[in-house]
């Protein structure tokens, strides 16, 4: 970011707090005035790092409660937010998207408040420009949500893991071992005849690998910008699988589902050693792990040299009875100070660039990751994040994949009969 880029940026910036305090109009059906008793309700997945910041707003806007509920399960979420969007149902006064719902929800964007209508075109520029335009429709006259994180990549690993296994635990020697991921395999066979453990495995699954190899791949994964299936003429789509496959050949992973309890108990019981870790999963390991882990995660760069993996915004649907209030909340909670809040509490990166080149976020360590520079590791990649387009069944079609990959990673398909069966089971998903 150039001197001219700096300027403009903060400026930007300054202007999502302007904004803010000045307030914005509203037009909820039957909204409450300010100095009334309104409950926002908030819809999110996974932990976002808002407690504080809904105790600040409350307090700075006597009458209002939040109550937040936060599903844990991405799939659920995002399958129960559709069906109540599209039924225009009681969806939550603001509800989170995430990066691979975004193309899906602007095609409802008719059931979303239009943030142009509430200031959002003097905020935009304050944005990663592939944050701004990623929930603006395709004519620019639409814009449903407001960016709050990014997922800039890292690699998370356990120092006393890679000490007993016999490998450097130095954060800089970690990264110098796999600047490609062929290097990153054959780091891991080191790693499990050095462990002589079979219960602990270097990676915790290939679908992670493989989600954050093909995010690296190009600007396109499994559909084009005209939203055509291209799972079989990518070419990174298949060099992710063949990777991935790769990994399971060597009997590289623990073959456990994310987010799911053997997931969430691998980070306390060492089934794995590494983990390819986006800003926001600082804070789901030390939230799964324990204080008692605390020095033992470390992070190091990622293989390929970057890459992003989630990413959220918030939204208003039209349901929402109380539209001027969620929409307060949300620039709130997207400007510099919620963002910062969010960081520090669950280590969510900011989508807003003014914040890369100040020392709370540039000079930013995490302790319970063995003090690592997670403004360094974590910026340095989300400056050079480009868009990636996803397309309307993007969701279904990885499903889609994830499946047969796990069924060739748990010995229930052969490697060869994976690939066919990966495009058939995705061209049934794409319809």
């Amino acid at each position: 970011m150039n001197r001219t880029q700096r300027i403009a940026a903060a400026a930007a910036s300054a202007l999502v707090v302007g904004v803010l305090a000045a307030g914005c109009g509203g037009s909820g059906s039957d909204s409450e005035g300010s100095g009334g008793n309104v409950t926002l309700r908030v819809n999110l997945f996974g932990q976002f790092g808002y407690k504080d910041l809904y105790k600040q707003y409350e307090k700075d806007h006597p009458g209002v409660k939040i109550v937040e509920t936060a599903e844990g399960d991405l799939g659920k979420y995002n399958t129960k937010l559709s069906q109540q969007i599209a039924a225009n149902a009681a969806a939550g006064d603001v509800v989170a998207i995430e990066e691979g719902q975004t193309v899906n929800f602007l095609q409802a964007s008719d059931k979303f408040v239009n943030l142009q209508d509430h200031g959002y075109n003097e905020l935009k520029d304050a944005y990663l420009p592939y944050v701004a335009n990623a929930t603006t429709s395709a004519d620019g006259k639409t814009t449903i949500g407001l960016g709050t994180d990014v997922g800039g990549l890292a690699m998370c690993y356990r120092r006393d893991l890679f000490e007993k296994a016999g490998l450097p635990t130095d954060r800089e020697e970690v990264a110098k071992l796999w600047p490609t991921w062929d290097d990153f395999i054959a780091t891991g066979e080191k790693f499990t005849t050095g462990i002589k453990d079979d219960k602990i495995h270097f990676i915790d699954a290939a679908t992670n690998v493989y989600n954050s190899i093909l995010m690296q791949g190009g600007d396109e994964t499994y559909f084009d910008r005209d939203n055509k299936l291209v799972v079989d003429s990518n070419p990174a789509v298949k060099n992710a699988w063949d990777l991935a496959n790769k990994m399971i050949d060597a009997k590289l992973t623990a073959k456990v589902q994310a987010f799911t309890k053997e997931w969430n108990a691998g980070f306390k019981n060492g089934s794995f050693a590494t983990i390819a870790c986006p800003a926001w999963m600082t804070g789901y390991i030390k939230g799964q792990a324990g204080d008692a882990f605390t020095g033992k995660w470390d992070i190091a760069t990622v293989p390929g040299g970057g890459g992003n993996w989630g990413g959220s915004w918030l939204a208003v649907p039209k349901s929402s009875k109380h539209q001027k209030e969620a929409i307060d909340l949300i620039k709130f909670l997207a400007s510099d100070k919620g963002q910062m809040g969010a960081f520090k509490s669950e280590g969510r990166l900011p989508s807003l660039p003014a914040l890369y080149d100040t020392p709370e976020l540039k000079d930013a360590k995490n302790p319970y990751f063995n003090d690592a520079p997670i403004g360094q590791l974590f910026v340095a990649g989300a400056k050079n994040l480009k868009p990636v387009y996803l397309g309307a069944k993007n969701v279904p079609v990885r499903d889609a994949f994830e499946n047969v990959l796990r069924s060739v990673e748990s010995g229930d398909r052969s490697e060869s009969k994976g690939w066919p069966a990966a495009v058939k089971a995705a061209e049934k998903a794409a319809k």
